[in-house]
């Protein structure tokens, strides 16, 4: 029964009213997240329960520091515009002894959040109108986070986007050949090589001062932009465990990478995937909507340079777990990993087919 799993943590956060019930969000596939129902006289209150993946995130005290700075900071960004912010920002809340984390007796840390209502998640985004919004809900978060100084957040994560050092690190698992699995994926090995420079060039860029370091959230799925069921409008980023320092081209780019795409991430028919346009265009209008104006000239001519980066990264990631014996990620089959490296090529080489398109969509909205 999920009561006996929480009841003993219910008590250490200042819920408003009588526990009423619980349910298990599944959706998520990194914190156990649960969805509570309380009664305050004839009113529910809804509430988000979670016990964070302390084996991910490792400083679990220093990413809840991370998101009380950036949800702080986002309300007053919005209050300071005359923006109503219940319902369009996460509202972290306290425990009983007025901090943000709670830690049980098994070591195990738990937060709660108040729970966005009449708005939906989107794991998927079939028309080009919801492609706009969730562009819209994750360029109106850069924007509020423009002035903040990204250099005070804690790397929840180290060198998550560190495309020369994680490239370095597949090198090594090349050599390690642990699993005994490099002779068979020789021209995926070649393939990545191929496109180390390009792989490492935001770093590089971030490195020389030609990018500015800026408040990412580094998930920029559109399962994580809360859309309002009435007016189709994207009202609240979620999902805030990865928001860190980094560019503006990170978030961009894995938006489009994960859902531009024709196929799922591990489609193993790869004649299947490709990157579809008008979803990319209609994302790329509402981001630039609402970025256009503090993202430099350069960022938002970079922006198909950001597609490039996080799908060769990914195709990398999933080849380097394959040759290492599938530890990171989890499998549901002996080639899985295979196959998911195998599709980020293949939309990758059609990214780099239609670059030239790219770069002459985001010519026509800023010019």
């Amino acid at each position: 029964m999920l009561y006996n799993l929480i009841k003993n943590i219910l008590p250490h956060f200042r819920f408003e009213g009588q526990y009423e019930s619980v349910s298990e969000c599944v959706s998520g596939n990194v914190n156990n997240t649960y969805r509570l129902v309380y009664l305050d006289g004839a009113r529910e209150k809804h509430y988000v329960l979670q016990r964070v993946n302390s084996y991910v995130f490792r400083e679990p005290r220093q990413v809840m520091r991370n998101i009380a700075l950036v949800t702080d900071h986002l309300r007053a960004a919005m209050e300071r515009r005359g923006e109503p912010t219940e319902g369009r920002v996460l509202q972290l809340i306290p425990t009983t002894t007025g901090d943000v984390l709670y830690e049980d007796g098994q070591g195990g840390f738990w937060r709660a959040y108040n729970f966005i209502e009449n708005a939906t998640a989107y794991d998927t985004v079939d028309s080009p109108a919801l492609m706009r919004e969730v562009g819209r809900g994750f360029g109106a978060f850069q924007r509020l986070l423009s002035d903040f100084p990204a250099d005070r957040l804690f790397a929840s994560i180290p060198n998550f986007h560190h495309t020369t050092k994680r490239f370095y690190a597949f090198v090594h698992s090349v050599d390690e050949d642990a699993a005994g699995r490099v002779r068979e994926v020789e021209n995926e090995i070649e393939f990545l090589f191929d496109r180390r420079k390009m792989m490492g060039s935001i770093v590089r860029l971030l490195d020389r001062g030609e990018l500015p370091l800026r408040v990412t959230h580094n998930d920029t799925k559109s399962n994580n932009v809360m859309v309002d069921n009435k007016t189709g409008k994207a009202v609240c980023v979620i999902d805030l465990d990865t928001v860190m320092p980094g560019s503006a081209l990170y978030d961009y780019g894995d938006a489009v990478r994960f859902g531009a795409s024709t196929a799922a991430e591990d489609e193993p028919d790869t004649s299947k995937i490709a990157l579809d346009m008008e979803k990319t265009r209609a994302f790329t209008m509402g981001f630039v909507e609402e970025t256009n104006g503090f993202l430099t000239q350069k960022e938002i001519e970079l922006l198909p340079l950001g597609i490039k980066v996080l799908t060769c990264e990914l195709a990398m990631r999933f080849l380097k777990d394959y040759i290492d014996g599938d530890v990171y990620f989890k499998v549901n089959s002996p080639k899985h990993n295979l196959i998911r490296a195998r599709a980020q090529m293949a939309l990758l080489e059609d990214v780099e087919k239609k670059e030239d398109a790219l770069n002459a969509m985001i010519r026509d909205m800023i010019d």
